[in-house]
């Protein structure tokens, strides 16, 4: 989550993800490309073809199907919601301190990896509006795996986005922590589990939590993280649905009044939530008073969801500075979500992961038209 304070503006927020050079192999998952996509942005070095290069990425237009190594690996790149945020100060150097109850969960995006025989690396999107240059969170998260470890090995990578941009739920961080991991795998493990933590922070706060085993409480800017039991069943079914519209977390985190912070101790929350659960008291997040000012209808979005009176409901609250409102108990569609086409909507469970192993979808729900 973290963040200096730039200009406020409203806008889709963090790119969240893409593709990019180091990555690897390792647990396989379903298939992941959908063949029904065709129009792909890739970066790929070929003869003759009109392109632009940015830090060894050759960007073009082309068919993912005909680049596609026969050898590549399908990872799932998980997301995650904030079951409670705090923030506890800002800091002297723009960011903050925050302390929150991060979990990985299982809507995510589709990625495939696969040692390049070249120089450069081949990067491929479902989506063209997500930037394929060096301010990519997976070019990032692939070039420092590169410069910690030494390695000069490039890569083909497939990114298909299933997260929304924007949401509050770390999309982009999750690709880039699946790209250092798939980079560690696919070159023999050179990097421990906690080397792979503790650099992830150096490029963004989001990245480090999918190195935890998937409940984590985290503190500081986010990327110091301390495993926890996770507080509610694995199983409880949540609903997420997020306008049609982003919001720019250091416009959110430079809207903040301080003084209009929650007063609960996030130790006592953690304490809370796995006594009661997830409810309105302890799912607080200090992020929603100045993303609801940015954006009144997502305060709107969140009481219609509270009102609608869906059975089993505990809990209703925004996931990290937005604009993702979560329904926890329940992931039965309102009805006016489901007439509103504008709305993302999905379900989602909490996921783990043993150590040495990546994450893997529940199984539990099916995608929704």
């Amino acid at each position: 989550v973290a963040h200096r304070s730039p200009p406020a503006t409203l806008s889709t927020a963090m790119p969240t993800a893409t593709l990019s050079a180091s990555a690897s192999l390792g647990a396989t998952r379903a298939a992941c490309v959908r063949a029904g996509r065709t129009a792909r942005r890739v970066a790929l070095r070929s003869p003759g073809s009109i392109a632009s290069s940015s830090r060894g990425v050759v960007v073009m237009a082309a068919a993912a199907s005909d680049a596609a190594p026969a050898d590549a690996v399908e990872y799932f790149s998980p997301s995650k919601v904030n079951l409670f945020l705090r923030v506890v100060r800002r800091r002297e150097d723009g960011y903050h301190d925050l302390a929150s109850l991060f979990h990985v969960i299982d809507l995510g995006d589709d990625m495939k990896f696969a040692k390049s025989t070249g120089s450069r690396d081949t990067l491929v999107c479902s989506d063209d509006t997500i930037p394929l240059d060096s301010s990519n969170l997976v070019i990032k998260a692939l070039d420092l795996w590169r410069r910690k470890t030494g390695s000069t090995q490039h890569f083909w990578v497939e990114l298909v986005k299933n997260v929304p941009h924007g949401a509050g739920l770390g999309g982009g961080s999750g690709n880039a922590a699946t790209a250092m991991w798939a980079a560690n795998e696919l070159c023999g493990r050179p990097a421990s589990e906690a080397e792979l933590l503790e650099w992830s922070g150096d490029i963004g706060s989001d990245i480090s939590v999918f190195f935890s085993e998937g409940a984590a409480y985290c503190t500081g800017r986010g990327e110091i993280v301390e495993d926890v039991q996770p507080p509610i069943p694995l199983d409880t079914p949540m609903l997420l649905v997020k306008p049609d519209i982003g919001l720019s977390t250091p416009a959110i985190f430079k809207a903040l009044d301080l003084d209009g912070r929650s007063t609960e101790d996030p130790l006592d929350l953690l304490e809370r939530i796995k006594s009661e659960g997830c409810n309105d008291d302890v799912c607080v997040n200090d992020l929603e008073a100045p993303a609801f000012g940015k954006l009144p209808e997502l305060l709107k979005l969140k009481e219609r969801l509270r009102g609608a009176g869906t059975k089993g409901v505990s809990s209703v609250f925004m996931s990290g500075s937005g604009s993702t409102i979560v329904q926890v108990g329940s992931d039965d569609v309102p009805e006016f979500v489901r007439e509103d086409a504008a709305l993302f909507r999905s379900p989602a469970r909490l996921i783990t992961r043993k150590r040495g192993e990546w994450y893997e979808p529940s199984g539990l729900w099916k995608k929704r038209s």
